[in-house]
């Protein structure tokens, strides 16, 4: 599949965000919601245009209809997101996933690859996925 626009280091930050959001095949309200406060309240997007999303989320879809599509997913990510971003990346991946109350089996899968990938750090990812639960706890 050939993207005919370049990733912005944003674009590549939502494309996480659904990536996790969809691995499992069921993307959930909860999630949707947690991925479009993520947008319009960090500031690292503080410049996007939010009509990217739709955009970003239809290419992630096309990726995860194809063989391979994955690592073409995070060939792309690689090439269009700074490595100062990685982490940022994997929270928001944890956030998302996080975010129904219930950690299946293929978010925690894409989640591993997704440290693997962008190698992050063990222990710092140990301390994201931590902080992330601490967030997404309930009563």
């Amino acid at each position: 599949m050939e993207i005919t626009h370049p990733l912005t280091p944003e674009d590549c930050l939502v494309a996480v965000m659904v990536a996790v959001s969809a691995s499992d095949e069921n993307i959930r309200t909860a999630e949707l919601v947690t991925i479009e406060a993520i947008v319009n309240h960090l500031p690292v997007f503080a410049s996007y245009d939010a009509d990217r999303l739709r955009r970003v989320s239809q290419t992630v879809f096309d990726l995860f209809s194809v063989e391979d599509g994955l690592d073409a997913l995070f060939g792309l990510i690689r090439e269009n997101l700074p490595e100062r971003l990685f982490e940022t990346a994997y929270a928001l991946a944890c956030d998302v996933a996080a975010a129904d109350g219930t950690l299946r089996e293929e978010e925690l899968r894409l989640l591993e690859e997704i440290r693997h990938e962008l190698e992050i750090d063990r222990l710092h990812a140990a301390a994201i996925e931590r902080g992330a639960r601490a967030r997404h706890t309930t009563l």
